[in-house]
Order: structure tokens, then C-alpha cells, then sequence
């Protein structure tokens, strides 16, 4: 492997590794409050799109870095979604009761 291709991989793994504590933060806390939708909906759509860009050129670490981003930034979007739409059921069920 060439030093170029390990600049690259080292790159892609910080950058991906970066995401790591968000989720894992989302997942122990539940808290979800500082997350734009907008800005990771936005993030996702760009990385999926460098994905396919590298496919298309066939370029290893630009391939698993988006490749795991945009695992963890799908995980980020979901928990977000899905822990928002929990927060904004309790309200409904409360007044129901």
C-alpha cells in the first residue's frame, strides 16, 4: 500500500471515527435536543453521494470511510427521529389519561 492510500485511510478513519460519540452519547442519554435534522439529513445525502463518487473511481478509502459514515450518520438521523417522535407522543398520552 502506498503512503498516499494510507494518508487516505487515516484520514477516513478520523473522520468517520468522529461520529462514534454521538451516537454512542444518543444511545446512553436518549438525548437527542441538539441534533439539527436539517444539517444531518443534508450530511447524510453528501456522504452517500462521495460513497457512490468513490465506487465510481474505485478509491478504497474514500469507499469505507462513507461507507461507515453514512452507517453512523443514518444511525444519528433515526435515533434522532425516532426519540423525537417518542418525546412527542408522552405529552399526548399524558393528556389522554
Amino acid at each position: 500500500m502506498d503512503s498516499i492510500t494510507l494518508i487516505g485511510l487515516l484520514a477516513a478513519t478520523c473522520t468517520t471515527a468522529s461520529f462514534i460519540p454521538q451516537v454512542v452519547h444518543i444511545l446512553k442519554t436518549g438525548n437527542v435536543e441538539g441534533i439539527s435534522l436539517m444539517m444531518y439529513s443534508i450530511f447524510t445525502f453528501g456522504v452517500a453521494c462521495w460513497l457512490i463518487y468513490g465506487v465510481i473511481i474505485s478509491d478504497l478509502p474514500m469507499i469505507l470511510a462513507n461507507l461507515i459514515t453514512l452507517l453512523l450518520a443514518l444511525s444519528v438521523l433515526i435515533l434522532t427521529i425516532s426519540k423525537r417522535r417518542k418525546q412527542a407522543a408522552l405529552p399526548a398520552q399524558s393528556a389522554e389519561e
